[in-house]
């Protein structure tokens, strides 16, 4: 089973506490020597997926959308970025340079493409901006690949 993430970066503590106890009991649900998680590997939601799924026993692979894209998240992300990125069995790139909003969709879309099952930690609101989780989930619905929304109960952005 190959299973994506995609996800709303930025939450606070209390709703990223929520959002991986739902995350690690939707990653319980598959069998470890079947499961490829795919992710960006950035803060928040993609990075708590990878992580959650190599715990998990599973494989990870990842799409870097731009050669930028490090240089674009927090710096206190990049220890993380990097340990990840070192554990990926398969890595693939957009080809795209600048870490815009359209090399982040492209990014998504890739990663769409490559699984069978997509997981978006989404409040279900419109993106606040292009190549946002909403705009993801709207990719793989219009491509038939399935969406499994994880939201805490009552959470706010």
């Amino acid at each position: 089973m190959r299973v994506g993430i995609t996800g709303h970066r930025g939450l606070s503590m209390e709703v990223e506490a929520r959002v991986r106890v739902l995350l690690a009991d939707q990653i319980k649900t598959y069998e470890p020597a079947e499961l490829t998680g795919v992710s960006c590997i950035a803060d928040g939601p993609d990075s708590w997926f990878a992580e959650t799924v190599l715990q998990h026993g599973g494989r990870l692979e990842v799409v870097i959308p731009a050669t930028e894209y490090r240089k674009g998240l927090p710096d206190g992300h990049h220890p993380v970025y990097d340990r990840l990125i070192s554990r990926a069995a398969d890595v693939h790139h957009t080809g795209m340079t600048e870490s815009t909003p359209e090399a982040h969709q492209a990014g998504s879309e890739i990663l769409v493409g490559l699984v069978d099952e997509l997981i978006a930690v989404w409040d279900g609101k419109p993106a606040r901006g292009y190549g946002g989780t909403a705009d993801v989930v709207a990719y793989a619905e219009r491509t038939g690949v399935p969406v499994r929304v994880l939201w805490p109960e009552g959470a706010d952005r």
